[in-house]
């Protein structure tokens, strides 16, 4: 998932939120020496020479915790949102598919901040309010909550699987569903092996039949088949506050 960069301010400064994956690099060692005949009773430096080899990629094990400017780790991501999500918040919001607790969105480091301090954002969809938890790591406890409507961060893979539920559930679908088969040679019969890319949309001033979106989180969708293909469905806008399909005019 490739990173994305949006900025929203709180009243208090700018937040950047950006998906954050930490992954260990994979090393590859090749040593090789040419091969040279010796003369017989002598031993040559070529022949004593390590064979070429190439070594297995190996994972290296990634850190519990970073220090100063690090990336999060994904202990400390897991850590902060257990923090992050309090009984009260856990309670009240609801996510993307109607169940208690909201929308998981993203997780980042506070670089404003004296400390190490991680930055969660949640989407509540019983509220459409954004919700920005600042956990400090040292102390293990929250240090501030915001809270704001009408701000619409980068969408979550759970947001992106729902969205193309959606679309294909709805009437609307017909031409993706024509796209699919042109594409693949077969019929759709379900939503196995396709792997959606969710674009949030915000309604623009001429907009007839998604003038909600900003207010509602919308959404438009890439979607990439089994076998490579992409298929471009961003004409429709999927309105997953009020779950319904619409296409732009």
């Amino acid at each position: 998932m490739e990173d994305r960069y949006r900025k929203w301010g709180w009243g208090l400064g700018i937040a950047t939120v950006t998906a954050v994956t930490s992954f260990g690099v994979a090393s590859w060692q090749a040593n090789a020496a040419p091969s040279t005949p010796s003369t017989p009773g002598t031993t040559s430096a070529a022949n004593t020479a390590e064979q070429p080899r190439v070594s297995d990629p190996s994972r290296v094990p990634e850190a519990a915790a970073g220090t100063g400017s690090d990336p999060l780790t994904g202990s400390e991501v897991d850590k902060a949102r257990a923090i992050a999500l309090t009984p009260e918040l856990a309670a009240n919001a609801t996510d993307v598919t109607g169940k208690a607790g909201p929308e998981y969105l993203a997780a980042d480091l506070d670089t404003d901040g004296t400390g190490r301090e991680a930055e969660l954002y949640f989407y509540d969809y019983k509220t459409g309010k954004l919700h920005k938890q600042v956990v400090d790591l040292a102390t293990g406890k929250l240090a501030r909550s915001f809270a704001a409507t009408g701000m619409q961060p980068p969408a979550s893979e759970q947001e992106a699987k729902v969205a193309l539920d959606l679309l294909i559930a709805d009437p609307l679908s017909a031409d993706f569903k024509t796209a699919y088969q042109k594409a693949t040679g077969e019929q759709l019969t379900g939503t196995d092996g396709l792997v959606p890319t969710a674009h949030i949309y915000t309604a623009k001033p001429a907009d007839r039949g998604a003038s909600q979106c900003g207010t509602s989180r919308c959404v438009q969708l890439i979607v990439k088949t089994g076998d490579g293909h992409f298929i471009n469905v961003t004409d429709l806008i999927v309105d997953l506050s009020g779950r319904k399909i619409a296409r732009l005019k």
